[in-house]
């Protein structure tokens, strides 16, 4: 089953209202961007991914695919994802892209991916994890809907430069919800971006003084307390809290994972598929759950990264809680998910029911993907070779195939 055709589209669904994701302070949210890539073989399968994306910066993305997974077998994975790890020294991090293949693994033999990995169907707990940062008392009374809606843990936002503002976020939520819900805490600090406004950044005796108050709140977790690189700094603070330590969402590959877990940075590991590929974070995972620790995938991107990442959760024995994104008006499964067939909600217990379809779980809504999507690069195994005599002329690129095809 080889590769025969490439598609790339950038996705951008209006919201209906701003967002102001914590992570970006200041920065008013109007779309949800990614880039939709569909990778169909020579029996006709047809496989997803997408990657978050700003605007439509991988605009170039194609050129630099089509050389490298054109007549790609698709069931050799360990060369897939060498050939998209050499992809990204000469241009963007691909490991998003992983996800399609393990989408056609599936659809091939007519099973979920999470079946591929040793997981079973049924449905995952869910968490309420929001995007934004509200005051207080708001947020306190937003918790209590949620609770309402079947959530049984929220994670909240924090990203103020004052300490004592942050440390009120937990202790008004806490007073509301008493010992009825589950809290984590997301301080973002893992990878802080300035485009807007200036951050707060936290040093490790900051971290360590949110984490101590964070105990007399009962936190459940505080997620992304320090800079994903900062593994002693982690290491020295999950020394000095009882507070669970999360993080991991952004590590793109094993050997930065595998340093955090030799250095014991973290108590929950929350690696996404769409950042380090499904074989890295299923890797983290199994020696995550191996050392007693646990695991719970990262899945703040869009529809079909909850998608993907619910493929890995699945998997996990002893399932943790998966993150819901959910804030709204803005981040609902609506706008969300908006161009799969069907959305992914909860139940009124609070759980996700798995998808039983073959691959990652989710068909395309073709309608909705014309209205909100723009293709922008295709490519097949003819409109390669053409590229290449153009470029090259026919003699150089004969020369090129025979190399090619002789390894």
């Amino acid at each position: 089953m080889k590769v025969n055709r490439i598609e790339l589209y950038h996705v951008s669904i209006p919201l209906p209202a701003d967002f102001y994701p914590s992570w970006i302070p200041g920065y008013p949210q109007r779309f949800n961007r990614f880039t939709l890539i569909k990778i169909t073989t020579d029996e006709g399968l047809a496989g997803y991914s997408a990657g978050m994306a700003m605007e439509e910066e991988r605009e170039g993305l194609g050129t630099l695919l089509g050389q490298y997974l054109i007549g790609q077998d698709v069931e050799k994975m360990d060369e897939v994802r060498h050939l998209l790890r050499e992809a990204s020294y000469l241009g963007w991090r691909n490991s998003w892209i992983e996800a399609a293949f393990w989408d056609l693994l599936g659809k091939k033999e007519g099973k979920p991916v999470y079946e591929l990995l040793g997981g079973k169907g049924g449905r995952i707990q869910a968490y309420c994890s929001t995007g934004e940062v509200h005051e207080p008392a708001r947020r306190a009374e937003e918790v209590l809907a949620f609770r309402e809606m079947g959530f049984k843990t929220v994670k909240l936002r924090i990203h103020d430069h004052d300490i004592k503002k942050d440390i009120e976020q937990i202790k008004a939520v806490r007073e509301a919800v008493g010992e009825s819900m589950n809290i984590g805490v997301d301080a973002n600090q893992g990878w802080p971006v300035t485009i807007i406004q200036k951050p707060p950044i936290w040093d490790l005796e900051r971290a360590v003084e949110y984490a101590k108050a964070c105990e007399e709140y009962n936190i459940a977790w505080l997620e992304e307390p320090l800079d994903m690189y900062a593994f002693d700094e982690m290491a020295e603070l999950r020394r000095r809290t009882k507070t669970p330590i999360a993080g991991g969402e952004l590590t793109p590959g094993w050997h930065e994972h595998k340093i955090l877990l030799e250095k014991e940075c973290l108590d929950i590991y929350q690696p996404d598929s769409t950042f380090c590929g499904i074989d890295t974070a299923v890797k983290v995972m199994r020696e995550a759950i191996r050392r007693g620790l646990s695991f719970s995938p990262h899945t703040w991107t869009n529809g079909i990264g909850l998608a993907i990442n619910l493929q890995v959760a699945a998997a996990c024995p002893g399932q943790k809680p998966i993150e819901f994104p959910y804030e709204p008006p803005a981040w609902i499964p609506r706008y969300r998910d908006g161009i799969l067939k069907e959305h992914f909600e909860i139940d009124k217990e609070g759980y996700i029911a798995l998808p039983d379809k073959p691959g990652l779980g989710f068909e395309i809504d073709e309608q909705a993907l014309s209205r909100y999507g723009r293709k922008f690069f295709e490519m097949t195994p003819r409109g390669l070779a053409m590229k290449t005599i153009r470029q090259r002329g026919l003699i150089n690129a004969l020369k090129l195939a025979k190399k090619k095809k002789q390894g």
